[in-house]
């Protein structure tokens, strides 16, 4: 009876083990699979987050550029308020209170090599229509002079002289004449 408990016991027992032995894990190939799954995961994440970080970083310098071209728009903006430079009776050199606002129009210029300017001459009525037109063109040289000697490119620069022609104040009154001896830095 023990023999026939023994010999049950091992027709059940054998093949068990023998499945088991079969069954012991995952083939080579199996595992290769599985690892070159995992890796294509891992390249997969690490190219989204690559997107991601390049997405984030252009993001970033498109927001700076646009910074920079409104502060350079609202720079050229409050210059253009503040544009022009006054000249004593038949002179043509430029007072000391210009200097400060000349050195703003060429601070601009120097950082935003694509502007340039017209630097026009203007005259009071006084004096011959040539010798005014001469003199509106020194007091533009003038200022021309002053803003290349600030470090302003001269192909940024053009000048011209306008004279007694286009005066901002009409009437023969000192005020009149001297709202009208001036240079005027305009944008182009």
């Amino acid at each position: 009876m023990q023999l026939k408990k023994l010999f049950r016991s091992l027709i059940i027992v054998v093949p068990a083990v023998t499945l088991m032995a079969c069954s012991s894990g995952p083939s080579e190939e199996e595992l290769a699979a599985e690892r070159n799954r995992v890796a294509q995961e891992q390249a997969e994440a690490e190219r989204q987050a690559a997107q991601a970080e390049q997405a984030r970083v252009q993001a970033a310098a498109a927001e700076r550029a646009r910074q920079a071209e409104e502060q350079a728009r609202a720079e050229k903006q409050a210059l253009q308020r503040e544009q022009t430079v006054y000249f004593d009776f038949d002179r043509s050199t430029i007072k000391p209170e210009f200097r400060a606002l000349l050195d703003r129009h060429a601070a601009y210029l120097v950082k935003n090599p694509g502007q340039s300017v017209v630097i026009e001459g203007h005259c009071d009525s006084r004096g011959t229509p040539e010798y005014n037109i001469a003199l509106g063109e020194r007091r533009a040289k003038a200022v021309e002079t002053y803003l290349k000697n600030a470090g302003v490119s001269g192909s940024q620069i053009s000048v011209v002289s306008y004279g007694e022609e286009k005066p901002v104040a009409m009437g023969t009154t000192e005020y009149a004449f001297a709202q009208n001896r001036r240079g005027i830095v305009v944008y182009q």
